[in-house]
This record gives structure tokens, sequence and C-alpha cells, in this order.
């Protein structure tokens, strides 16, 4: 199950459950759409995947209890800043390397 991290691991942004804007790697680093874009050039810092946009779980529980009140979002933040530098060095090569051939 999705942690649904409640904010983004560079700038510390909000990333509440609803968030449209929040992005996840496969191992569930999470990040705001624009550090993905502006900072990260979508290479996570943390495993060199790519990202997508992180699902939404309802807020509802239309059926079995899938919903935020049975399993709700995570509230440890993990904020680690990202180094620009040091992630242009260890991206360099990888952004040129589609995320599904990485």
């Amino acid at each position: 199950m999705l942690e649904l991290r409640p904010t983004c691991e560079h700038c510390n942004k909000a990333l509440p459950p609803a968030a449209l804007e929040a992005r996840i790697c496969s191992y569930e680093c999470t990040f705001c759409a624009s550090c993905v874009d502006k900072i990260l050039g979508n290479v996570c810092p943390n495993c060199g995947g790519g990202f997508v946009p992180r699902p939404v779980r309802p807020a509802t529980n239309w059926r079995g209890d899938n919903c935020l009140g049975k399993d709700p979002a995570s509230t440890k933040v993990k904020h680690r800043p990202v180094d620009p530098a040091v992630h242009a060095n260890f991206s360099a090569d990888l952004r040129t390397i589609p995320p599904q051939a990485r």
C-alpha cells in the first residue's frame, strides 16, 4: 500500500492525499511536479528511476473499506533537499535514457 507521504522530499511543499501535483518513483520517493520538472529532470535522486503522478486514494468508503479513513496517509515527513550540482552530475547520463529503460 502506498504511504502517501505528506510533503515533497526536496522543497517540503505540502502534498495532501488529493494533491494532483504529487509525483512518485517506484520506491515511493515523493516530490512535487515542479521539483521533478525543474530540478530533478525526471530522475529520482535516490534510485535513478523516473516519476509518475501519485494516485489519489478515495476519501469516501465506496467499497470494502478502501479509503483514507481505513488507510490514512502517512504523516512522516522525509525532507531531504537535493544538492542541484550533485544531482546534475548523477543524472547527466540517466536523463538521456527513458525511465522504462533505466
